[in-house]
């Protein structure tokens, strides 16, 4: 399996990052893959142990490449082909506990408004808006 050339979109897409090819293609080529450090294209061949930077939403993996393979498989198989650095993992579950923290906190109402109370919402919305132009 070591002797294979497998492009960097078609791993991200086996290893279960991306649900497509072209979803893949498009992050690496947006920026959000980082292939030992560095910008690189969809054709990039990947090669063992090399890390690779993924960002997906607000959270970014660092993972190092164990297995290559050009198959997409069932999910357990497909986290073989990775294997997280540990230091992503502590600064994952830190993001995780924050934004529970910060949820918590933010003000939840016990029930949706009804539609007069969102009509009045709207209205006073659109009469903040208007006072900062005036």
């Amino acid at each position: 399996m070591t002797d294979k050339k497998i492009r960097l979109d078609k791993w991200l897409w086996a290893a279960r990052f991306y649900k497509t090819r072209s979803t893949a293609r498009d992050m690496i080529q947006g920026g959000k893959v980082r292939f030992n450090g560095q910008r690189a294209k969809a054709s990039k061949i990947v090669e063992l142990d090399a890390i690779l930077s993924i960002r997906q939403g607000d959270i970014t993996k660092q993972v190092s490449v164990e297995i290559l393979s050009e198959q997409r498989r069932a999910a357990p198989i497909a986290e073989t082909l990775y294997k997280e650095t540990a230091d992503s993992i502590k600064k994952r579950e830190e993001y995780q506990t924050l934004r529970k923290l910060s949820l918590q906190n933010a003000p939840h109402p016990d029930k949706k408004p009804n539609k007069k109370q969102r009509r009045e919402l709207i209205q006073a919305k659109v009469q903040r808006n208007t006072a900062n132009f005036d």
